[in-house]
C-alpha cells in the first residue's frame, strides 16, 4: 500500500521559515520525481517544487530563491525548506508522487503576525 505522509506545517509569522516533510513508504522511492503543490482557499492546487530521480529541481517563479526542495533517498524522504514566508505562501502543502499521481493528505502552512 502507497502512502505519503507530509508533516512540518504550522503557523509562522511572515519571513519566517518551516520545513516540511514527507516520508513514502510502498513505493521504490529512488526512482520517483517527487513534487510539493499547494492549495489555497478558493484557489487550485499549484506546483511549487519538484525533484526528479537525479536530483534535477523545478520552482513555481513565486517561490524561487525562498523554497528548497531535496531528497534523502535512503530514508524514503522529500523535503521542502521554505524561508522568508508570506502570508499568500498560507495554504494546504501536498507531496506527490507525480511518476504514479499518488498524493499525500496535506499539511497545513500558515502565514500570519
Amino acid at each position: 500500500q502507497v502512502q505519503l505522509q507530509e508533516s512540518g506545517g504550522g503557523l509562522v509569522q511572515p519571513g519566517g521559515s518551516l520545513r516540511l516533510s514527507c516520508v513514502a513508504s510502498g513505493i521504490i522511492f529512488s526512482v520517483h520525481f517527487m513534487g510539493w503543490y499547494r492549495q489555497a482557499p478558493g484557489k487550485e492546487r499549484e506546483l511549487v517544487a519538484a525533484m526528479t530521480d537525479g536530483g534535477g529541481t523545478a520552482y513555481a517563479d513565486s517561490v524561487k530563491g525562498r523554497f528548497t526542495i531535496s531528497r534523502d533517498n535512503a530514508k524514503n524522504t522529500v523535503y521542502l525548506q521554505m524561508n522568508s514566508l508570506r502570508p499568500e505562501d498560507t495554504a494546504v502543502y501536498y507531496c506527490r508522487s507525480i511518476n504514479e499521481n499518488y498524493w499525500g493528505r496535506g499539511t497545513q502552512v500558515t502565514v500570519s503576525s
